[in-house]
């Protein structure tokens, strides 16, 4: 009986986050808003990924971000050295993000200003996989420091992304990661799926990443169109 309860409470929430969740993305379809929602452990360099990012696309869009941990407002203060808006959601003792979290999150921003908006989701790699935030991709950032199994470790969650990001390739080699194992365990779980390589911190492959980002959002604005 209390499992039939806890599976019940499960399902209605998960349902009313679903349906504010359309709502959210139909809101961003009519600004021409790409939304990306940023998963991984903690310390994988989502924060780091995304200033070096919001900083590149900044040269010819207008992106902004919302980023979310248990405590402290570090995350949403790094970022805004990249010029661009962002906010901090303080999400308590919950392990995710819901979407009337990025909702509240946004409501004085004027969208139509806004190309990009990425969600930094709290660093975990379970949570995260059950709740949609009206993104339009949800990326997955994976550190050379993780070990190559990770992606076998956590199979919910990489079969629910559309990127996967390796981080610190820098270090890739003195932490003896095997890049090239990491790939093909990515690709066992969620086959096909792009990758991109990158370090943040040295700016490798940041190009191409957001080369990859602008082609996406230039693709939504034509189906709009």
């Amino acid at each position: 009986m209390t499992e039939t309860k806890i599976f019940n409470i499960k399902k209605k929430i998960l349902g009313k986050n679903d349906q504010m969740a359309q709502n959210l993305r139909d809101e961003f379809a009519r600004h021409n808003v790409f939304v990306a929602n940023l998963v991984s452990s903690p310390g994988a360099g989502k924060t780091e990924l995304l200033q070096a990012t919001m900083q590149e696309l900044r040269k010819n869009y207008m992106p902004a971000a919302v980023t979310g941990d248990l405590a402290t407002e570090n995350d949403a203060r790094r970022l805004t050295k990249s010029g661009s808006l962002a906010k901090q959601i303080l999400t308590g003792t919950m392990c995710h993000l819901e979407v009337d979290m990025v909702q509240n999150a946004i409501q004085d921003w004027d969208l139509a200003e806004l190309d990009f908006l990425f969600i930094e989701n709290v660093g975990n790699l379970v949570c995260p996989g059950d709740f949609d935030l009206g993104e339009d991709m949800r990326v997955m950032l994976i550190a050379t420091t993780e070990g190559e199994d990770k992606p076998l470790k956590y199979p919910t969650l990489i079969s629910t992304c559309d990127v996967v990001v390796i981080n610190k390739m820098d270090i890739a080699a003195a932490v003896e990661c095997d890049v090239a194992l990491l790939e093909r365990n990515i690709h066992e779980v969620r086959p096909g799926v792009p990758i991109f390589k990158t370090s943040a911190k040295k700016g490798f492959g940041i190009d191409a990443w957001t080369a990859f980002l602008v082609d996406q959002f230039e693709a939504k604005k034509a189906v709009a169109a």
